[in-house]
């Protein structure tokens, strides 16, 4: 005969559940890292130290770390999300970057040294869980935003559908009309 504690079942929250709880988290913290370079404004946060190390406190990441390895790996993780498979890739295929293994309560999770490693600590989780493969970038030229695809299907190609998607039908038709005449 096996004795289980109910308290302790109870409280316990479920681990698939902990985990979508994590992965929203996280998805914000890699769209927030992906979005750090805005087409549309011609900004770009890895342009400065200052505004580097303030978007790391900003989100309570700690120590900013070396900004060119964050604008390195934030490429490559932009190319690898990319539909624009003709977009260059980064110079390097790997990229190594020090992503320790925590135990937090018993349970051993991903950490980071610096906001760099908690947001690879964050993307990896992405990877395991399977909401990776959701995270996307706008084609549009002038907006290239990453998003994370809702879709029952997986299958949205706009940031949004009313701003980019609307004016690349809208310059789809006008190209199509405008050799029909």
């Amino acid at each position: 005969m096996v004795f289980v504690n109910s308290r302790a079942v109870a409280d316990r929250v479920p681990a698939n559940s902990a985990a979508d709880l994590d992965a929203e988290r996280d998805v914000e913290l890699v769209l927030a890292f992906l979005n750090t370079s805005d087409a549309e404004t011609g900004t770009d946060v890895l342009d400065s130290a200052d505004q580097w190390r303030a978007w790391s406190a900003g989100r309570g990441l700690g120590e900013a770390g070396d900004r060119g390895s964050a604008r390195r790996v934030r490429e490559a993780m932009r190319a690898a999300v990319s539909c624009d498979r003709s977009a260059p890739r980064p110079d390097a295929d790997v990229i190594t970057w020090p992503v320790p293994v925590v135990l937090q309560d018993g349970v051993p999770v991903l950490g980071g040294q610096d906001a760099l490693g908690r947001v690879l600590a964050a993307a990896v989780h992405l990877v395991h869980t399977g909401h990776w493969n959701r995270i996307k970038i706008c084609p549009a030229e002038d907006c290239l935003w990453a998003f994370y695809d809702r879709s029952r299907n997986k299958s949205r190609t706009w940031c949004s559908m009313r701003v980019c998607g609307n004016r690349e039908k809208a310059r789809s038709w006008r190209e199509r009309h405008a050799t029909a005449e």
